[in-house]
C-alpha cells in the first residue's frame, strides 16, 4: 500500500528558509511585476539584503511585504510564523502556546502573542456569513464553557451561542447570558429568512416564530427528547463536543476575555473540514492586498 506523503516534509520542502517565506509573501500580495508606487513604471522588485523588503528596479523604492500582516513589526522568523500556522491547520484540537514555546525555543510571551495573532487572522480569513436559506435547516444552541458548577448552578461559566447550517458552516458568539435579548439578535442576524430553525426547548427561541416568522421547531431535552423525525440539534452538539475536547485537552483553561478568539479557531477548522488541504493555503494567500505607502 502506497504511503501518503508527509505533510511536514512537504512544508519543509516548500519553505526551507526565511527567504522562501518572504518571497512567497511578496508574490502573493503584489505579484511578479507591478506598477511602482513612486515612479509609476512597470517594475520587477528585487530583494534587499539585510532587510525584509524589495526594491524597484528603476527608482529603488522599497516595499515591505510584511506590512499590514500578522508579521508586521516582528523579529520572529517568518518561517517560524508559517510553521505555527501550519500546526494550527493540521491539528484537530489546536496548539497550546507552551507547545509553540517548546518547539520554537522562544519565550512564552512570544509564543502566546503568535498564537493570538494567528487566531485573529483565522477569524479574518473565515469571516461570518449568513447561514441557511429557503429549504435549508439551521440549528442554534448555547453551551457553558469553563468556570465551575456551584451546587448545579453555572456560577462563573462563559455562555456561548452556536448557529450551524446542517452540513455547512458554523458561527459562534460569546454572549453575556442565555436571555433572549442576548441570543435572539444573533440568530436573526446570521440566519437567512426562509430557513428552518431547530433548537432545544429554551423559551427565548419562541420569538423566532412569533416575532420574526421563522419556521421554528424544538426538541425537549428536559423530557429526554433528542430527536423527533429530522428535528434535532445533534450537529451543533457535535461541534460543542469538539470545542470542549480542544479546550479541556489542549488549552486546559481559557479566560472569558479571550474565549471568542479560540472559538474563531475552531470555527475555521470546522468550516473547512471538507477541504482540509485549503486550511493552510488560505492562510498563506489571504493577506490583504493593500498598497504599501
Amino acid at each position: 500500500m502506497a504511503q501518503k506523503p508527509s505533510k511536514i516534509r512537504e512544508f519543509q520542502k516548500r519553505f526551507p528558509d526565511e527567504d522562501s517565506c518572504l518571497t512567497h509573501l511578496m508574490r502573493t500580495r503584489f505579484g511578479e511585476r507591478f506598477t511602482c508606487f513612486k515612479c509609476l513604471k512597470e517594475s520587477t522588485y528585487y530583494r534587499v539584503r539585510g532587510r525584509r523588503s524589495f526594491e524597484c528596479e528603476h527608482c529603488g523604492y522599497q516595499v515591505y511585504p510584511t506590512a499590514g500582516t500578522p508579521f508586521e513589526k516582528t523579529r520572529t522568523s517568518l518561517r517560524d510564523w508559517f510553521y505555527v500556522m501550519f500546526l494550527f491547520c493540521t491539528t484537530r484540537n489546536g496548539v497550546a502556546a507552551k507547545e509553540v514555546e517548546r518547539q520554537l525555543g522562544v519565550t512564552y510571551k512570544t509564543a502566546w502573542r503568535m498564537c493570538r495573532l494567528i487566531r485573529l487572522y483565522m477569524g479574518y480569513v473565515d469571516g461570518d456569513f449568513p447561514l441557511g436559506g429557503p429549504g435549508k435547516t439551521v440549528e442554534a444552541d448555547e453551551t457553558f464553557i469553563g468556570g465551575r458548577d456551584l451546587n448545579g448552578v453555572p456560577d462563573d461559566k462563559a455562555v456561548v451561542l452556536g448557529i450551524i447550517e446542517r452540513g455547512g458552516d458554523v458561527v459562534t458568539r460569546h454572549v453575556p447570558s442565555r436571555r433572549k435579548a442576548h441570543v435572539i439578535p444573533h440568530v436573526v442576524n446570521f440566519v437567512k429568512p426562509g430557513s428552518r430553525v431547530h433548537t432545544d426547548e429554551a423559551k427565548a427561541y419562541n420569538l423566532l416564530t412569533e416575532t420574526y416568522g421563522f419556521d421554528h421547531e424544538a426538541v425537549d431535552h428536559s423530557a429526554k427528547e433528542y430527536v423527533r423525525g429530522d428535528v434535532h440539534t445533534n450537529s451543533i452538539e457535535s461541534f460543542w463536543s469538539q470545542v470542549k475536547r480542544g479546550i479541556n485537552g489542549t488549552y486546559v483553561w481559557v479566560s472569558k476575555k479571550h474565549l471568542q478568539l479560540y472559538l474563531r479557531e475552531f470555527e475555521y477548522r470546522h468550516n473547512l473540514r471538507k477541504q482540509p488541504a485549503l486550511m493552510f493555503e488560505l492562510l498563506l494567500q489571504a493577506f490583504p492586498k493593500v498598497r504599501v505607502e
